[in-house]
């Protein structure tokens, strides 16, 4: 989904926009290939009941209700289930940012002006000076959405959310009770271990890899084993603090 146009519906100010993904998938593709000849796999769709190949217009969607009873939907009845796309982000509320658990979080876009419009200013300046979060709604791909407005220094981001019944909260919480030696031990490893965010220093080593291996491999070079830490677990608690500890320092 790349430069969708909508508009942020803020009370009775409309302000048009233009959605654009912040995330991009960065992974190394495989195909699969067929281990005797080296060509690629096709996935069929097969009913084993009639034992044949059935082609994409032949098949229903299903809803199990009970083992083997289907209940059948047309296309046409699912696309009447589908919420309408009227091209709307609604904001519902205002809200504190930190009221939201960052596991409600999915996926995050960047609403760009779709024009020098005043109001998209306007909205931006206030998310800014409020420090407060947009609570809204939207239809996103045909699908239904509650999501975030937030401002950022280089526009407004909107990160769809989880519906609650999406995550899967333990329903206890967790009562524990640590030694106070080997509290101060951890808070102080903690302590030393601490530096601020940059997200530039953190690379994701295992695509780095396959890059690296792809190079090897297009030169004629066989792969070598990485390096690993053979660095052994303590199961003694003060033992692998205190170890830890004397390491940092």
């Amino acid at each position: 989904m790349s430069n969708i146009h909508s508009s942020i519906s803020f009370g009775l100010v409309n302000i048009p926009v233009r959605i654009n993904p912040l995330i991009k998938n960065n992974d190394i593709s495989f195909n699969q290939l067929h281990d005797k000849c080296l060509h690629r796999i096709k996935y069929l769709k097969y009913c084993s009941y009639c034992q044949k190949n059935i082609k994409e217009s032949n098949i229903l969607k299903g809803y199990e209700y009970e083992k083997d009873n289907y209940l059948v939907f047309t296309k046409e009845e699912i696309n009447k289930l589908k919420p309408e796309k009227d091209g709307l982000i609604t904001v519902v509320a205002f809200i504190d940012l930190k009221e939201i658990d960052p596991i409600y979080y999915e996926k995050s876009y960047i609403l760009e002006k779709d024009n020098k419009s005043k109001a998209y200013n306007l909205f931006y300046e206030a998310l800014k000076k409020t420090k407060k979060g947009a609570l809204a709604k939207t239809v996103l791909a045909s699908k239904f959405y509650y999501c975030i407005l937030r401002y950022a220094p280089f526009g407004i981001i909107l990160t769809t959310l989880y519906f609650a019944e999406e995550i899967k909260m333990p329903e206890n919480d967790l009562n524990v009770k640590s030694e106070a030696k080997e509290l101060e031990l951890a808070l102080k490893l903690i302590e030393n271990m601490s530096s601020k965010f940059n997200i530039n220093k953190y690379k994701d080593e295992y695509q780095n890899n396959i890059k690296e291996a792809v190079k090897t491999k297009l030169k004629g070079q066989k792969i070598k084993d990485k390096k690993k830490n053979n660095a052994g677990q303590i199961n003694d608690l003060m033992k692998a603090l205190e170890k830890s500890l004397g390491a940092q320092k």
